[in-house]
């Protein structure tokens, strides 16, 4: 039967208004005389420049006719034509398209739809080595036997039918052609590997769509043909591979058949495929024609296969750089000299044996097993009782079965096209509406869409024919429009599936060199050659949302793309940071450096606690000379920042570097700018022991106060100030970002004073200006305020607590009493409340513990006849 492939054009009846004249039947003994004309077989490989040598010969004759193997050659070739000798002097006849001046000269054609009644000065039939193909090579035989011109006829294809020629064509003169080009082998490799400008092959839909589906994933996308998709589908996906949307193409072999693509390279993905009857594998000559796809006209190409695959032998590999193949010495013929008396006598002459050696009889093809089937039906065997009814009959079998439907279901269709043909004469319009606006519709999977494609391809065929529809013009045109509109459908469906068009646009961009468009929103958002692509944060660029699939060559080409649309844009806002006020550059309490509210950079421990590192974040589009020249300008800027705002802090650290300083005065210095500053008053006391009046002077000039608890820095106490001491701690000790905001912004809002987090380092809080003192932190001011007042009222005995004292440790007698105690002083619950009394040490924090544990309880107990305490019962306590 015949299958779909490359391979599936019909026979047509002759062009309407053709003369009918006998088409020349040469007799096939050796012995007979040759015929007048001259027959020419030019014959070699793909890529010799056959086709166009026949169209320029065809040129130089008065009339001329050319038959191709596929529709869409036949068209390629027609455009040709029609741009040498004018529209109205060509014709293009096919078994779906008909273009047909008044008074054509010449006439491209596929081979089954040939108007061999017409006399033409030239005559050529295209890939005549198809005669040994089991489907169509009897129409192709039939050819070669009988179709002349009465000048000259041409017989192109493959050097592997020269053998066959000589032997049907014993007068035959011969042309031998070499490629232009190199074919050369290349090996195995990885789909993903191959080069661009491949052609991936493979011999089914699913093989097909699978290594597309790979190449949309990992390259952006694939343009895909088979013989299953419409002239118009087919041209379209080529188009794309050739304008350079896609690098990558996938196909079946209805690529080798004279489609001409700038493929540079063709990996089998497949070495066998099913025939219509059993699976086989490829022959070496069909490979060939597959393979030499590759490197057209001077350009040479290379050829290999897939992984999957694995390498080929070398035996086969020579012979298909070499181009030697095993000569063809058999083709496949089926009576075309046919009776129409009667049903029996047609259906004996399709079952004629061959008349000569080397031809092989097809039996059962399509037509036949289908006239065989309605023959069998009692109504049609009793309406085809006449000689017009039987060439009906027989004419109505050779409506293709494109759908490739079983044999039955085709038959039951063709039969009720005869009863309507036989009965009326023409098929009711009606009828043929409802079949056409059942498939006028452009919803569905490409599955659903080919399908409709392949049954509207049908009643294309029946419209051609003049006398089965009332109006042949219209439905022809209406069949035109449904497929044109499937096809584009089809078309559409096939690059949604399998080319991300915003890949390839931008890899096509990247190629051609120059500038890219690119547009930034206001919102950031970036589009390059009308593609988004991604936002642009500041400095960072964050690429466009990718699916699933979508692989390493999809996010590379986003990633070159912005960096070469960008490119300017980075330069301008580099510019302006070297140029940035204050109020353009900010950092917050998560040590991230932001530019007009986007962050750039961020904050990483340094050699000391006031010079940290700075680190551009990840994800910018700068060159190292770029980020270099970032990151001075950003040192430059945070020196400045720290000097406005810890200028004391800077001073202290610049002091402890100076060698003109008593060397007490440098340590103590260097201690506090080290610690923020803030020392606790012991972790000093041996500098402070060596301190002269005029160090002491020296310190006070710097901003230090010596307190008897705290050593610390004054005028660094401000909200803005503390949070960025806060910031510098947690960045010199690791502490993480988010952590680190919550605790500076704490501390910045404290006010002089604030519930202790337990969490919270005595450095840190010495970091930012306070105290840990008990469950609360004091600014160091205020702490040395409540250790003054605490001292001076002890110093004349046990005291209660007062409202000033209370104020100064946070409010409530708790927060003083665990201030105090932390200050060294000794608290005791009496009769009439808490009192406090100069403290020893580890006594008195014993004597809070106590004391706290009291409170808790609610409990007081009597203070002891010699205990100090005991004079406050004589004493009214102010509260």
């Amino acid at each position: 039967m015949w299958t779909r492939g490359a391979h599936e054009e019909r026979p047509v009846p002759p062009v309407p208004g053709a003369a009918i004249v006998p088409a020349p039947r040469h007799p096939i003994a050796r012995g007979s005389a040759p015929p007048a004309p001259r027959v020419t077989a030019v014959l070699g490989p793909t890529n010799t420049g056959k086709t166009y040598l026949a169209l320029d010969r065809m040129m130089g004759h008065p009339s001329g006719m050319m038959g191709f193997p596929l529709r869409l050659l036949a068209r390629e070739n027609y455009d040709r034509a029609v741009a040498i000798k004018g529209a109205d002097k060509v014709a293009l006849v096919t078994g779906e398209e008909k273009i047909i001046p008044a008074h054509p000269s010449y006439f491209l054609c596929t081979v089954e739809s040939m108007p061999l009644g017409r006399e033409v000065a030239f005559l050529a039939i295209d890939e005549v080595q198809l005669a040994a193909d089991p489907d169509r090579g009897h129409v192709f035989t039939d050819r070669i036997l009988h179709a002349r011109g009465y000048n000259e006829t041409m017989l192109l294809g493959s050097d592997t039918m020269a053998p066959i020629i000589r032997r049907l064509v014993p007068h035959c003169e011969f042309i031998s052609r070499p490629r232009f080009s190199r074919l050369s082998y290349a090996g195995t490799d990885k789909i993903t590997r191959l080069p661009a400008r491949s052609a991936v092959v493979a011999f089914s839909a699913a093989g097909v769509y699978g290594i597309a589906e790979l190449l949309r994933r990992q390259r952006g996308g694939a343009a895909v043909v088979m013989g299953a998709l419409s002239p118009r589908t087919r041209n379209a996906q080529v188009a794309m591979f050739q304008n350079g949307e896609v690098d990558y193409l996938v196909a079946t072999d209805a690529i080798g058949m004279g489609l001409n693509m700038d493929v540079s390279h063709v990996a089998f993905g497949e070495l066998g495929k099913f025939d219509g009857r059993a699976r086989r594998p490829l022959s070496a000559a069909e490979l060939a024609q597959i393979a030499g796809r590759a490197g057209r006209h001077m350009a040479d190409g290379t050829f290999g296969t897939t992984a999957d695959v694995g390498p080929l032998s070398p035996e086969l590999v020579a012979a298909l750089e070499s181009h030697s193949f095993e000569r063809l010495h058999t083709v496949y013929w089926r009576n075309s000299d046919l009776p129409f008396a009667n049903l029996g006598a047609l259906l004996r002459a399709l079952d004629s044996p061959a008349p000569a050696p080397g031809l092989v009889a097809v039996r059962h093809g399509p037509d036949h097993l289908a006239l065989k089937s309605l023959a069998a039906e009692d109504d049609i065997a009793q309406a085809a009782s006449g000689p017009d009814q039987v060439r009906l009959l027989w004419e109505v079998c050779q409506i293709p079965d494109f759908r490739g439907r079983a044999g039955a279901t085709h038959a039951r269709f063709l039969g009720i096209v005869y009863r309507h043909l036989a009965g009326g004469g023409t098929l009711p319009d009606d009828w043929i509406a409802g079949n056409i606006d059942r498939l006028d519709r452009a919803d569905g999977d490409i599955e659903t869409l080919t399908g409709r494609i392949d049954q509207i391809r049908t009643w294309t065929y029946i419209s051609n024919r003049a006398d089965w529809v009332r109006d042949d013009g219209a439905w022809q045109a209406r069949t035109r429009t449904v497929e044109d509109k499937l096809s584009d459908a089809l078309h559409d469906r096939l690059t949604q599936r399998f080319v991300d068009k915003r890949t390839t646009a931008l890899v096509k961009g990247l190629r051609a060199k120059g500038q890219l468009a690119a547009d930034i929103g206001s919102d950031g958002a970036v589009t390059v050659e009308g593609y988004v692509v991604g936002r642009l944060d500041g400095l960072r660029f964050r690429s466009a949302a990718l699916g699933g699939g979508d692989g390493a060559v999809a996010r590379k080409a986003l990633q070159n793309a912005a960096v070469r649309a960008l490119g300017p844009e980075i330069a301008a806002r580099l510019a302006a940071i070297a140029e940035a006020g204050t109020d353009d550059l900010a950092m917050a309490g998560d040590g991230v450096i932001r530019w007009r509210g986007a962050a750039i950079a961020h904050l990483a421990a340094g050699r000391h606690p006031l010079t940290p590192a700075i680190r551009v974040l990840p994800g910018n589009l700068m060159s190292t000379r770029q980020e270099a020249a970032l990151l001075g300008d950003l040192e430059t800027w945070l020196g400045d920042h720290l000097r406005r705002h810890l200028g004391p802090l800077v001073s202290a650290l610049e002091a402890g570097r100076d060698a003109t300083l008593a060397g007490p005065v440098r340590g103590i210095l260097y201690r506090l700018a080290e610690s923020l500053g803030a020392v606790p008053r012991r972790e000093a006391q041996g500098l402070l022991g060596e301190l002269d009046a005029r160090g002491a002077k020296a310190l006070a000039r710097a901003g230090a106060r010596l307190g008897t608890e705290t050593v610390f820095l004054d005028g660094i106490g401000g909200q803005q100030e503390v949070r960025l001491r806060g910031l510098l701690w947690c960045v010199s000790a690791g502490v993480a970002g988010d952590q680190a905001a919550r605790w500076v912004e704490a501390l910045a809002g404290a006010n002089g004073g604030a519930p202790r987090d337990p969490a919270w380092p005595g450095a840190f809080c010495r970091a930012c200006g306070y105290v840990p003192l008990g469950a609360r932190v004091l600014a160091c001011a205020r702490a040395e305020t409540l250790a003054a007042i605490a001292r001076k009222r002890a110093r004349q005995g046990a005291f209660a607590p007062t409202r000033e004292l209370r104020r100064l440790a946070g409010g409530s007698v708790d927060d003083l009493v665990g201030a105090l105690v932390a200050l060294g002083f000794q608290a005791e619950d009496g009769p009439d409340g808490v009192g406090f009394a100069s403290g020893h040490g580890r006594r008195a924090a014993r004597g809070a513990a106590k004391t706290a544990a009291k409170r808790r309880r609610g409990g007081r107990k009597p203070a002891a006849p010699a205990s100090p305490f005991a004079k406050l019962a004589d004493l009214k306590l102010k509260r």
